[in-house]
């Protein structure tokens, strides 16, 4: 698929796309996504999975470590803005995020 691709020629787009993912991943892209406009959202990780893997693992002692992942998930936000709201039984009840 590659072996004919002229990387000189290509269009700026597809030549750095190539730089960056390789020229056989790139024809991926090309050969799915021509022709279409493509928004790419602004956070890598979903705010409600990350809130789901949070309740899932929380075991009353990792908090801190948790708090990271949500902040991971916001974009950088410190650990300080994810509140657990927990039950009589240490699980958390609800995850708060300011």
């Amino acid at each position: 698929m590659t072996d004919k691709l002229d990387i000189g020629a290509l269009h700026n787009f597809y030549h750095g796309l190539s730089d960056l993912v390789g020229p056989e991943a790139m024809m991926k892209i090309y050969e799915q996504y021509k022709g279409t406009q493509l928004s790419v959202p602004v956070h890598l990780y979903d705010r409600d999975l990350a809130a789901q893997r949070v309740v899932r693992e929380f075991n009353g002692h990792n908090q801190q470590d948790l708090a990271r992942i949500m902040a991971i998930a916001r974009s950088g936000s410190s650990q300080s803005c994810v509140r657990l709201g927990r039950t009589n039984n240490w699980r958390p009840s609800s995850i708060v995020i300011e």
